[in-house]
Formats: structure tokens, C-alpha cells, sequence
């Protein structure tokens, strides 16, 4: 699987856990059993989806964090050294070939942040199926959804996003990934599956409090049209003026994204 910086994982948490949707929160919450919960976490990364929910379960919590990256997993280890509100335990996995590995029959639901746009469909497919064959809830925060902007606007800030979303549906580990489409496939996967799917917008609102995030952001964004052929010229003007707001603290970027929980009926 394509690997995210620890350094990355870091500047974009606060952003994500502004964002994150808590009315889906809720419905997936909702769907767990009233003691104790056992939840397992997908490509879990330094640990968000705990810091978001941990405090939000008011029961004791046993979490099960699968990742390919050991060096993630070694931040969440001790980022969570002394969590008080169960036990955390960890999985190195590659999910692109073991999924089906992992123990959804032994636990109560399953999460995951910030992923399904970088899996093919077929993987979304067999987890889905994995899911519903253990008539489990499941909550994908955070799904990229083809939506970003910038204020103020610039003309050149479309080559870019349209380049950005193409860039998205290249291989991310997986295969040819979903990209954008991710979110609208995952809630019609479990539709069919006869689920009931809540769902809403988690969009980033990133403004002049998070500018070393907005500094990263954008040269990813550069470097993914330079990747998808945009001219590197123009691709340097936008990205110089857009570094001068950032400094003088006149940009505001927003990114859209989709929660998601689906539960059993």
C-alpha cells in the first residue's frame, strides 16, 4: 500500500478530527453493543480513528489496529502506551493480498479513516463482503470525494484538482485506485447488501491555523500535476503565489470529503 508520512499523519490529524462527521459518528456508535466493544481498525496509520472515537465510547474499548507499516504502528504503540479505556493491540498486514485474514467474526465493528479512495473495487467489494458476512457495522470516516478549493480562487486552480483526481485513481498499492468515486461506490455496495447507510460531508477547512498543513497540502497537490503532465512553469507560479498567502495568512483551502456507517438491519 502507497505509505503516508508520519510527519504527513500528524499535520493533517487536527484538520481530520475537525472534520470528521458526528451525526454518522453517532449512527455507527449507536449500532455497537452497550458493554464492552472490541472494534478493529483499517490501515490505521498513527492511530486518528482511536483519538476520535476512544473518547466518544463511554464503555471499555479493546481496538485492534492493522497497518503495513511498521514505523505507523510503532508511533500508535506509543502514542497509546497508556490508553485507560481498554486495551489496543496491533496487526502488521498488507490488506491488498490478506484482508480476509483478519478476525471480523470476533469483533463487534469495523472502522477505517482516510481509505477507501486509495482501493480498487474489487477490494471494496470483498470487504463489503467481509463486513456483511459478519453482520458488523462499519464507519469509513474521511473518504476523499473529488470536491477542493481554494480562496481566493485562481483559473489555474482547476487543471490542478482535475489533475489531483486523476493522480487519485492511479495505483495506491492496490491497483487502479477508486479515487473519488470511492464513497458512492462504498454506500452502494452496502445498500445492496441491504444495509442502512447514514451518510455526510467531512470536508477539511484548513485556513491561517494550519498553515505547515496547507504548505504540505499544496505540494502534493503540485507534485500530482507534474505527475499528470501539467506545465511545470505554471505549475511553479501557482504554487509560489500560493505559498505567499500562506504566509501572510490569506489562504483558506477546503477539501471534500464523505462520512460513512453502514448498519446492519
Amino acid at each position: 500500500m502507497s505509505g503516508f508520512s508520519a510527519d504527513w499523519l500528524r499535520l493533517r490529524e487536527p484538520v481530520d478530527l475537525a472534520a470528521r462527521n458526528e451525526q454518522v459518528e453517532d449512527a455507527f456508535l449507536s449500532a455497537l453493543p452497550k458493554g464492552p466493544v472490541r472494534l478493529m481498525d483499517l490501515a490505521s496509520g498513527a492511530g486518528s480513528t482511536v483519538a476520535a472515537l476512544s473518547g466518544r465510547l463511554k464503555t471499555h474499548q479493546d481496538w485492534i489496529l492493522t497497518d503495513n507499516d511498521p514505523a505507523l504502528l510503532e508511533v500508535s504503540r506509543r502514542r497509546f502506551s497508556q490508553f485507560g479505556q481498554g486495551t489496543v493491540a496491533y496487526r502488521q498486514v498488507d490488506l491488498s493480498g490478506d484482508l480476509a485474514t483478519l478476525p471480523f467474526a470476533s469483533v463487534d465493528g469495523v472502522t477505517t479513516s482516510a481509505f477507501l479512495d486509495l482501493v480498487t473495487r474489487p477490494f471494496l467489494e470483498q470487504l463489503v463482503s467481509l463486513v456483511t458476512a459478519a453482520r458488523l457495522p462499519f464507519l469509513a470516516s474521511l473518504t476523499y470525494d473529488g470536491r477542493a478549493s481554494c480562496m481566493s480562487v485562481d483559473p489555474f486552480d482547476e487543471d490542478i484538482r482535475q489533475a489531483m483526481n486523476a493522480h487519485q485513481k492511479t495505483d495506491k498499492g492496490f491497483g487502479a485506485a477508486l479515487g473519488p468515486d470511492a464513497a458512492v461506490a462504498a454506500e452502494a455496495l452496502f445498500e445492496a447488501a441491504g444495509y442502512r447507510v447514514v451518510s455526510g460531508h467531512s470536508d477539511w477547512h484548513a485556513d491561517r491555523d494550519a498553515q505547515a498543513f496547507q504548505r504540505k497540502l499544496i505540494s502534493g497537490w503540485v507534485s500530482a500535476g507534474s505527475d499528470m503532465g501539467l506545465d511545470p512553469e505554471r505549475l511553479s507560479h501557482w504554487l509560489e503565489m500560493r505559498t505567499e498567502q500562506i504566509a501572510k495568512g490569506a489562504l483558506a483551502i477546503e477539501v471534500g470529503h464523505r462520512d460513512m456507517a453502514a448498519i446492519p438491519l
